[in-house]
């Protein structure tokens, strides 16, 4: 059964089992290792051999963001500017495991973690480009896949705002005084209730989990696309604020094509929100390293 935190998973898959449950449907592969990659809040990853990636979910909402992802992936390679993980391999539900799976290439880098500010600066131009490609995709067409249109509400500030205000209290014990008083300023500074809705296709969750880096620092692979959906391009103009600092954001929005105070607005909200998200469940794994990164997100991103 789940946990009480959202993250918590529902079905917990082993290397042994994931080993099984390959060799079952991917003959081919059965006398490849198997090593866990790590976890989301969305599926387990496992690394095949030195080839494959394969993800399992974790949770019954996971489950149809792994069909769309299916659908839609290989429809965006066009689109895509920076290496992603192509699926290639279907695994289906079976009595041994009840969700699809799927494999992928394997997309090699590292998180890009403890970077310096002049090394994340090399990315602005790398990072824009990949998502005004990425936000010219035809909606329709994403829709057609089944992605979901706006259901995380993006443009409800007000409620977001509530909602960080909440999460604030859950981690201001393990912030310096400092780092929970620039956050308190922000919102208590946050004055816009909605911000007009634009559509366009998203990652949906762009942050330095899902990004890899070269042994430059520069962004070589986006990941996990789970979140795949139609809505606010703010959503994942966040890593301007998260991930660049702040000298580098100027380069970023040139060469994105602009943004208007709104869609900047709403992306610095998100880039404070999600890694304050990857805080609490980096408090709650005992993670120091992924807490500390979360947490020079949130500063970064508040910084001008």
């Amino acid at each position: 059964m789940g946990g009480t935190n959202v993250w918590d998973a529902e079905w917990a898959v082993n290397e042994e089992q994931a080993r099984t449950l390959i060799g079952r449907q991917f003959p081919q592969l059965s006398s490849k290792q198997v090593k866990r990659l790590g976890w989301g809040w969305d599926n387990t990853v496992f690394l095949i051999g030195d080839e494959y990636v394969f993800r399992f979910p974790r949770r019954t909402i996971a489950v149809g963001s792994i069909r769309i992802e299916g659908k839609l992936l290989p429809k965006l390679e066009a689109y895509m500017t920076i290496p992603y993980p192509k699926p290639l391999f279907y695994g289906e539900a079976s009595d041994g495991y009840p969700a699809p799976f799927l494999g992928y290439a394997y997309v090699p880098g590292d998180f890009p973690i403890g970077l310096t500010e002049e090394r994340r600066a090399l990315s602005a131009e790398t990072l824009a480009k990949f998502l005004r490609r990425l936000h010219e995709f035809p909606v329709q067409a994403a829709l057609k896949c089944g992605v979901q249109q706006d259901h995380r509400s993006l443009t409800d500030i007000a409620s977001r705002k509530v909602k960080l205000e909440g999460f604030l209290s859950k981690v201001v014990e393990h912030l310096s005084p400092e780092e929970s008083g620039v956050m308190e300023a922000y919102i208590s500074r946050l004055q816009t209730d909605r911000v007009e809705a634009v559509n366009a296709l998203l990652h949906g969750d762009l942050h330095f989990k899902n990004m890899l880096v070269n042994e430059n620092g520069i962004v070589s692979g986006i990941i996990d696309w789970g979140d795949l959906s139609v809505g606010h391009p703010a959503c994942d103009l966040s890593v301007a604020y998260s991930f660049l600092p702040p000298y580098a954001r100027g380069v970023f929005f040139e060469t994105y094509g602009g943004a208007d105070e709104e869609t900047k607005l709403l992306a610095r909200l998100i880039a404070v929100y999600i890694p304050v998200l990857i805080l609490m469940q980096a408090i709650d794994d005992g993670n120091e390293a992924i807490a500390a990164e979360a947490k020079s997100n949130i500063m970064r991103a508040l910084s001008d």
